[in-house]
């Protein structure tokens, strides 16, 4: 039977987020079982042990609710970054939070302002509150500020900046990106989204946390996903003044991050040094990819993420095809607008080995 809905604006002409392929079903399709995952940007290392043990001590709590509030996470979470515990707002993973900004901020006849090639979220949250979408072109992959601020307007909700940017894992630096959030206007949110930014070494990458107090329109997203080794866990969160994040907490949902995910995220925070061990390991990873992919003759983007887009010289999406047929399973960004790159994560020494051998073979083809 056919059957017409009515849905609200903006959801009919959506394209569902697709994740990376779990390794389950690569093995399950084509009778693979030593496969490696090496395209959801996830951290190689995993979670601290002191995450794994501590919540084995927690898995009787599990018929009670968690903590609505999160109070004991935000408390962690108002330590490190010096700000008010009621500045900051906490999400399932930070997806959840870019999804809280453009329920609050944006609605049909407003605009939302981001760059070709940004996280994928931005527009589907965007338009899901069907708000009008306004792309500004990349310049060398990254965010070209001065083509998205000839796009804000008087109808313009929120501009979303990813720092670094996935999937290209370019980034801006301090003077340019503090010029461009000092120039909008003030009914204009401003969303630096730095879900990579423990990666980042670099000595003129900002910490546009440290703002907050000077630009009121600022909102900054961080994640445990990424560097923190939490992505199972979802656990996300969001910096802002008092009135945005009061405003956020208006449409959060109860109990969005669940007890474990809260009691890991803390935990997490007290081994900052299994992290930097992670961000360490992950500079080694990036320096194998890149030596493999110059050997090859290819051309990538360069990178300060956990992963690397590369060039694969022809239409990705069949060089990622032979790759999963090889057991090794990557991310095509052709709805990034880049059809012929390749986004690979930084794995294990073995895997990225395994990733190179691979893509050397499908090429060779």
């Amino acid at each position: 039977m056919n059957t017409t809905f009515n849905i609200a604006p903006g959801i009919g002409g959506l394209t569902p987020y697709v994740p990376g392929k779990p390794v389950s079903e690569l093995e399950r399709e084509l009778d693979i079982y030593d496969s490696v995952k090496l395209a959801s940007n996830e951290n190689p290392l995993g979670p601290s042990p002191l995450v794994t043990e501590a919540l084995k001590d927690e898995l009787h709590e599990l018929s009670r609710y968690p903590d609505g509030g999160g109070f004991a996470l935000r408390g962690r979470l108002s330590e490190r970054h010096l700000i008010g515990d009621e500045r900051i707002t906490l999400g399932n993973g930070s997806n959840d939070v870019l999804d809280m900004i453009a329920r609050v901020f944006l609605w049909p006849g407003r605009e939302a302002v981001m760059s070709e090639h940004a996280f994928a979220v931005y527009p589907i949250s965007s338009q899901a509150v069907g708000a009008t979408i306004r792309v500004a072109p990349a310049r060398d992959y990254g965010h070209d500020l001065a083509a998205m601020r000839a796009l804000v307007g008087e109808d313009t909700g929120v501009v979303f900046i990813a720092n670094p940017n996935n999937p290209t894992g370019t980034w801006l630096r301090r003077g340019e990106l503090r010029d461009f959030l000092d120039d909008l206007p003030a009914h204009v949110v401003a969303v630096v989204d730095e879900a990579y930014t423990e990666y980042v070494d670099e000595p003129d990458y900002p910490d546009a946390s440290e703002w907050l107090d000077e630009l009121p329109n600022l909102i900054v997203t961080r994640t445990f996903s990424k560097a923190w080794g939490l992505a199972g866990l979802r656990v996300g969160y969001a910096l802002s003044s008092l009135e945005i994040a009061d405003l956020l907490n208006r449409v959060r949902q109860p109990f969005n991050v669940n007890l474990l995910a809260q009691l890991a995220a803390g935990f997490a925070l007290d081994d900052e040094a299994h992290m930097r061990e992670g961000v360490s390991f992950n500079a080694c990873g990036m320096g194998q990819i890149v030596s493999g992919v110059h050997a090859l003759g290819l051309d990538y983007i360069p990178s300060v993420g956990n992963f690397l887009c590369i060039d694969v010289g022809r239409d990705a999406a069949e060089v990622d095809q032979a790759l999963l047929r090889e057991g090794v399973i990557t991310r095509p960004v052709a709805n990034y607008g880049l059809p012929r790159h390749l986004r690979v994560s930084i794995g294990m020494p073995e895997e990225n080995a395994r990733f190179l051998e691979a893509l050397e073979k499908v090429l060779s083809t």
